[in-house]
C-alpha cells in the first residue's frame, strides 16, 4: 500500500491512509504526507502503533526536533524531545486549583485558540501529536487555517495589516502575576519576540495572519484601544468555522500539523469529568518568520527555541 490522502473539511485537515508511522518512510509516502500538509495544513493518521522512540524517528524524518516544552523540565528519560499533554500532570506539580485557575483566564469565545509558542522569535514550524489514552466520548481538538483566514479578508484590509507587528510572549495580553509556582516559572523562563502580523510561509509563498490569542499581546506602534480593535477582528476571522476542522482523537491517532499556517483548540469539554487523557507531542524547531515585507522577526527576551534548551527552575 501507498499512503494517500483525503481531505477532511473543505479548507483545513486531511486524513492520511495507507501508512505506517512506526517505519521509514517511502520517497512517494514522504511526499504524499508533506504535499497534504501544505495543502490541507493539518494531517491525521489512525491506528498507528508508535512509542516515544519511533514518534521521535517519524517527526526527524520533516527536520530537526525541538527540546520537549520552554517550560517542562521532566520529559520522559531518555526522550527529551517529547512533550506530555496531561491535566494529572499539571496538577501534581502546580496543585488542585492549577486548571480552575487557568479557566478563569479564557473568559471569551476564542481565548483557547493558540499557534505553538509564538513567543519564541523561531516559533515552531510544525508538531506531531499522539493519542496514547483518550476518554470514550469527547476531548476532541480543532484547527483553523491561518492562510484561508488571511485571504477571506477584503483587499483593503489585507494590505493594512502586512504593514503591521505584534509582540508575542508566554501568557498572551494577561500578565502573568503571583507567587504561584506557575507564575514564577513563566516569569524564570520569558520568552519575548516581535512578529509580523502577516508572514510568508517558507514552503509555499502563502500569506497567512500570524496572531493568536494564546500568546499575542498587542500590535506594535497603536494605541492600546486601536490594537484591541484589530486584534479582536483578526481573532474573529481566525476562528470562523469555514475554516476549521475538528478531529475526534483515538487510542493510536496521530495529528500533523504545519505551525506556521494554523492555530488550534485543546478541549473544553471533558474538564468537568473524571477522565484520563494523555497524548505526547514532539516539535519541529522553526526558522525565524518574514513579513510581506522582507522584515524579519525580532527577540526581545529569550532565546531560540532548539533541542538544547534548558528550563531554569526555582529554588
Amino acid at each position: 500500500m501507498t499512503a494517500s490522502a483525503r481531505p477532511a473539511s473543505g479548507h483545513t485537515g486531511a486524513d492520511i491512509s495507507g501508512v505506517d508511522l512506526s517505519k521509514p518512510l517511502s520517497a512517494d509516502d514522504f511526499a504524499t504526507i508533506q504535499q497534504a500538509l501544505d495543502r490541507w495544513k493539518v494531517v491525521f493518521f489512525r491506528g498507528q502503533e508508535l512509542d516515544h522512540s519511533s514518534q521521535i524517528a517519524f517527526a526527524r524524518q520533516f527536520g530537526d526536533l525541538t527540546y520537549a516544552h520552554p517550560h517542562d523540565d521532566a520529559p520522559p528519560a531518555d526522550h527529551p524531545e517529547i512533550f506530555t499533554i496531561d491535566p494529572r500532570r499539571y496538577e501534581e506539580r502546580y496543585g488542585k486549583g492549577f486548571r480552575d485557575a487557568v479557566k478563569k483566564r479564557q473568559y471569551s469565545y476564542f481565548s483557547g485558540w493558540h499557534t505553538d509558542v509564538t513567543a519564541a522569535v523561531n516559533p515552531p514550524a510544525g508538531s506531531i501529536l499522539r493519542a496514547e489514552t483518550v476518554p470514550e466520548f469527547g476531548g476532541d481538538t480543532s484547527w483553523t487555517n491561518l492562510v484561508a483566514a488571511y485571504e477571506g479578508l477584503s483587499e483593503p484590509v489585507r494590505a493594512f495589516v502586512d504593514t503591521l507587528r505584534a509582540e508575542h510572549r508566554y501568557g498572551g495580553s494577561e500578565k502573568t502575576e503571583g507567587n504561584s509556582e506557575y507564575a514564577k516559572r513563566i516569569n524564570d523562563n520569558l520568552l519575548v519576540a516581535v512578529h509580523p502580523v502577516v508572514r510568508v510561509h517558507p514552503r509555499t509563498g502563502e500569506r497567512a495572519l500570524f496572531v493568536n490569542p494564546g500568546f499575542t499581546s498587542h500590535i506594535v506602534g497603536v494605541s492600546a484601544r486601536e490594537s484591541k480593535a484589530v486584534l479582536d477582528l483578526l481573532y474573529g476571522e481566525i476562528t470562523r468555522p469555514e475554516y476549521t476542522v475538528r478531529f475526534r482523537w483515538e487510542p493510536g491517532s496521530v495529528a500533523f500539523w504545519d505551525n506556521r499556517a494554523t492555530a488550534h483548540l485543546a478541549p473544553r469539554d471533558i474538564e468537568h469529568l473524571d477522565v484520563q487523557r494523555t497524548l505526547h507531542r514532539v516539535t519541529l524547531i522553526g526558522e525565524i518568520p518574514v513579513g510581506p515585507d522582507g522584515t524579519e522577526s525580532e527577540l526581545l527576551s529569550g532565546k531560540p527555541f532548539t533541542a538544547d534548551h534548558q528550563v531554569v527552575v526555582g529554588a
